[in-house]
């Protein structure tokens, strides 16, 4: 199996790491032809904007959201979350449009309120350790919309059919757990 990691900007690396810990073959992605050999894709974290005016100059929009429509499934963690919704509380106009969630940036604060804690996952057994980093959240989420995880009653983590959505950085630990899960959705 051949998980790609968009490499625009963000812990492409870690997350290749992960991937591979899980027993899959990560790809640093930089061009839209290589979406045709993956069996799935994870968007990193990094910058939302910048991220996003990175995918319209090099055709990622359309590309990811064909990737999407042909249901390969697509993991979007802190930033790669914000690309993902369909609406983002500050106005600024949605990326990918993909997931039926409205997200909220920088939510759990600035740097210096960045935290690690211990989170229950629906679907995976033991609590994984969550690094959050400037957080976004997810304010609501649509009907088709699965909740797996909250931390003080603030949605961190969803699913929808092939979509995954992730508040924090599970590639910022050892813990390849949520990346088994993903995996499993590209089986």
């Amino acid at each position: 199996m051949r998980i790609g990691v968009l490499a625009l900007q963000g812990a492409v690396a870690e997350h290749i790491r992960l991937i591979e810990q899980a027993g899959a073959e990560g790809i640093a992605v930089k061009k839209t032809e290589q979406l045709d050999e993956l069996d799935g894709i994870i968007l990193p974290g990094g910058e939302s904007t910048t991220i996003g005016k990175l995918m319209r100059l090099y055709g990622f929009n359309e590309a990811l959201q064909q990737f999407s429509a042909a249901g390969k499934p697509i993991f979007g963690t802190c930033a790669g979350m914000i690309l993902l919704a369909h609406e983002i509380v500050s106005g600024e106009e949605a990326h990918l449009d993909l997931m039926d969630m409205k997200v909220a940036r920088n939510a759990f604060g600035r740097q210096r309120e960045s935290f690690e804690t211990s989170l229950p996952i629906k679907g995976i057994e033991v609590p994984v350790q969550a690094v959050f980093i400037r957080a976004p959240l997810i304010e609501s989420v649509g009907p088709e919309v699965e909740i797996l995880a909250t931390h003080e009653g603030q949605i961190v983590a969803a699913r929808q059919g092939h979509l995954l959505a992730a508040s924090f950085h599970p590639e910022l630990t050892d813990d390849c757990r949520m990346h088994r899960y993903f995996l499993e959705m590209a089986k």
